[in-house]
């Protein structure tokens, strides 16, 4: 009607109108108003969590919800970005353990904290919670963020650690490319210089953050097998991550893409089973991460440890099988290993020997027959046996994988033996890659319509 009345005065009008609105809107001064979208989010969310009754849980909707234990962000980057891609539309809660007293504190020292941690989970465009606790030590944190970690129907289910070594950590957050992510109170991104001069966050230098095993300053191998061992008793999934501090997911999947996972547990070669819940909890988190865009391109390899007199093509066979049923692609690499499970037999044998010798002639005349033979503490493998199956691991890097899944066995319930756990650990991941050595608790594959 404007336009039929007179056409000049109705475009000076939406003229004059846009520049009062663009004026408005860059010289007007910043005010938070509220958002009511924010109230309606708040109660769609609630309701449907209400709705969300853990009673009717199914194998066939499980889905990884994770909790990763983040002691510095700085050396973590690349380990947070590969949990971003295997939790797949689960929950993903970053956790965070200061270690401190809140009787002798003036106040929270968390509260200032959490805008660094949402401003790293903006930078890095990664769909996580925050999740921070203050505690007496380590494992008491863990255990804080494990019993109270999520709400309702959704809480993690799957804990993952980097793993506990001396390798040194290396900043893989740079100050200057934080520096450029300034977030306002609605979460947009400005890029006015004098903003840039005042980052939104605040994380300590690599050197002088808590890391969870360098140094052991605020945490033992003890402390650390025994936050594995909490875990598995809380029925909670559990992921070692190593090589994970230079690992960058677009050099990664450059050129052929390969996931190699290995089921059968390396430190029980007496007992290669395919099928148990922690192969098929293995099977299954590779199968998530081939889903997810970015791993969609990879292939899966899965290897089969076998030795010569066994029905291969039978065992073969069944793996196929079950990989049809499960609707899983992958390709199924045999692999001997009689030289290596040759060296497990010897060195049982040698430890029968020497409790013989112990019982006939006494502890010393038997440490000096075998001193030299193998280590005196009792251990279920040698050192040998595991540095041989790390050269066969090393050995089918024809193609080498982006990343490999190992079998993680649970922690021995002698707790004097915790440390000789972590020891053929590390023994069995060395210098290989990133590497997930992953033990399951929960079942999740099923067979059924």
């Amino acid at each position: 009607m404007m336009f039929l009345i007179n056409a000049i005065y109705a475009s000076a009008s939406i003229a004059f109108m846009l520049l009062l609105l663009l004026l408005i809107h860059y010289l007007s001064p910043v005010s938070s108003w509220g958002c009511i979208s924010q109230a309606l989010i708040f109660h769609q969310v609630r309701k449907y969590l209400l709705m969300l009754d853990v009673r009717k849980d199914h194998v066939k909707f499980w889905r990884p919800q994770v909790l990763l234990m983040v002691s510095n962000p700085r050396c973590s980057v690349g380990l947070i970005t590969f949990v971003n891609d295997i939790k797949k539309s689960g929950l993903y809660v970053l956790g965070h353990v200061q270690l401190g007293d809140l009787d002798v504190l003036p106040s929270d020292p968390l509260q200032s904290q959490y805008d660094s941690w949402l401003s790293l989970v903006d930078h890095l465009n990664i769909k996580a919670f925050v999740n921070l606790t203050l505690a007496d030590s380590i494992r008491h944190g863990v255990q804080h963020l494990l019993f109270i970690s999520g709400l309702g129907g959704m809480r993690p289910n799957t804990l993952v650690l980097g793993f506990y070594d001396d390798i040194p950590p290396q900043d893989q957050l740079q100050d200057s490319t934080l520096s450029m992510c300034k977030f306002s109170d609605n979460n947009s991104q400005t890029d006015d210089p004098e903003d840039q001069s005042d980052p939104p966050f605040h994380f300590p230098p690599v050197r002088e953050g808590v890391s969870v095993g360098r140094g052991g300053k605020s945490l033992g191998p003890q402390e650390y097998v025994c936050i594995i061992a909490d875990a598995v008793k809380m029925l909670k999934n559990v992921a070692l991550a190593r090589y994970f501090g230079q690992f960058d997911r677009t050099n990664a999947l450059q050129g052929p893409v390969f996931v190699d996972v290995w089921p059968v547990n390396l430190l029980r070669p007496d007992s290669a089973a395919y099928v148990d819940t922690c192969s098929l909890f293995l099977l299954q988190l590779a199968c998530i991460l081939n889903m997810t865009k970015a791993w969609q391109k990879a292939k899966l390899r899965l290897f089969l440890c076998v030795e010569e007199g066994r029905s291969l093509k039978g065992t073969e066979q069944k793996l196929k099988h079950l990989l049809k049923d499960l609707r899983m692609k992958a390709e199924i690499c045999t692999v001997p290993w009689d030289a290596q499970v040759t060296l497990h037999w010897q060195r049982q044998a040698r430890s029968e020997k020497i409790e013989e010798l112990e019982s006939e002639e006494g502890e010393v005349e038997a440490d000096k027959v075998f001193a030299n033979s193998f280590p005196s503490n009792t251990t279920r493998v040698s050192d040998e046996y595991l540095q041989a199956v790390n050269k066969l691991i090393l050995d089918q890097e024809l193609r080498p994988p982006a990343v490999r899944f190992l079998y993680l066995p649970r922690p021995p319930a002698d707790t004097s033996r915790y440390h000789d756990y972590l020891h053929q650990l590390e023994l069995l991941t060395r210098n290989l890659g990133p590497t997930l050595l992953i033990h399951g608790v929960t079942p999740v594959i099923t067979t059924d319509l």
